[in-house]
């Protein structure tokens, strides 16, 4: 087993300095970061993620093809583009991406144009064309909920459905998921709805593949759904506040993660710039919040655990700076290290594998 972990970074480049996915390594006994090197040049790859094998990345992608693909040299962290997408700057970009668990299937939320595709992989990587699926309608805050806005596309355990958090709408979709032909199809019911507002942004699932935790951006909470594998069913059970009861500042909502471990669930703010730490009832599944670390830095777009859940690298939008966590695996409480690395409006934090 290497010493360190290999750390993807993805960027924005508009109004930055940076030029596009940076590699960082972290020891796995100290948390000490190395320095940021740049993996490979690419225009605002604010998000990524893996081929289940562990050869290919995908960073989002202003084509129709809605992705950017690339070999990865584990050795190095240096990433080899496998294709240039057809199309380029034609289409706005989406806001997320996942593979499901065949390496089959890529799936994408559009978050600007208000739709979710389903993308064929090919043997060598490469994407095919995508199929898309247009969600209707508005919510009621008036300039972020002006139109559907499919933020987030996350896989089931079992690959059998996906699961897209739409801000835009105040809902929570589900479609089955077909890996064979790479296509999509609306659950029944096809969504459950969050509160009047929410905003609900990204979602994660619980250890034992029966719940599922969305955060919402707008209103600073997360909810709690039941999940039914058969059907893909969401039921609400539970809704829990970010942030300390006394604030009262402006805050947006942004990442949510599950400790390799199942019993933490973190959650970051994006004003009161801090990370909250939530315990799992291993029964039930409802969280119990028990405390807010501040992060670092401003504006704490994302972050991420170590395959192990030794560690926590966040990384901040406003501020170019990554800060490392020790995790209590006793308690999931975080403890900064004191260890940073310098990379300009990181968005994106993703381990490798």
């Amino acid at each position: 087993m290497s010493s360190s972990h290999l750390v993807f970074l993805g960027t924005y480049t508009r109004s930055s300095e940076s030029k596009g996915i940076y590699c960082v390594r972290l020891d796995r006994a100290s948390g000490r970061l190395g320095p940021a090197e740049l993996a490979a040049p690419a225009t605002d790859p604010a998000w990524l993620t893996r081929s289940p094998d562990g050869r290919n990345l995908y960073a989002i992608h202003a084509s129709p093809g809605q992705a950017a693909a690339f070999a990865v040299d584990a050795a190095t962290g240096r990433l080899e583009p496998l294709a240039v997408p057809p199309g380029a700057g034609t289409v706005n970009p989406p806001s997320h991406l996942a593979v499901d668990a065949t390496g089959r299937t890529l799936l994408a939320a559009n978050y600007r144009d208000g739709y979710v595709s389903s993308i064929p992989i090919r043997a060598d990587g490469t994407t095919g064309p995508a199929a898309v699926i247009r969600h209707e309608g508005r919510g009621p805050h008036p300039t972020r909920q002006d139109r559907p806005h499919p933020h987030s596309v996350t896989v089931s355990p079992d690959n059998r459905h996906v699961i897209v958090a739409d801000l835009g709408l105040d809902r929570v979709y589900t479609y089955a998921l077909d890996a064979a032909t790479a296509t999509l199809a609306p659950a029944r019911p096809a969504f459950v709805a969050s509160a009047p507002g929410a905003g609900p942004r990204h979602s994660a699932f619980g250890a034992d593949g029966r719940h599922v935790y969305v955060i919402n951006e707008l209103n600073g909470t997360i909810d709690v759904h039941a999940f039914d594998p058969a059907g893909g069913t969401l039921t609400p059970l539970q809704t829990v506040s970010t942030l300390p009861a006394d604030f009262t500042g402006e805050n947006i909502s942004a990442e949510i993660r599950v400790h390799p471990n199942g019993r933490f669930v973190y959650g970051s703010n994006r004003g009161h710039d801090s990370l909250a730490t939530f315990a799992v009832d291993p029964v039930s599944g409802r969280l119990t919040r028990l405390g807010l670390t501040p992060t670092g830095g401003r504006n704490p777009r994302n972050f991420a655990l170590s395959p192990d859940g030794a560690w926590l690298v966040c990384g901040h939008q406003d501020t170019p700076r990554v800060t490392v966590f020790r995790v209590d695996p006793a308690t999931g409480l975080l403890t900064p290290t004191g260890h940073v690395a310098e990379v300009p409006a990181v968005v994106c934090v993703l381990f490798w594998p």
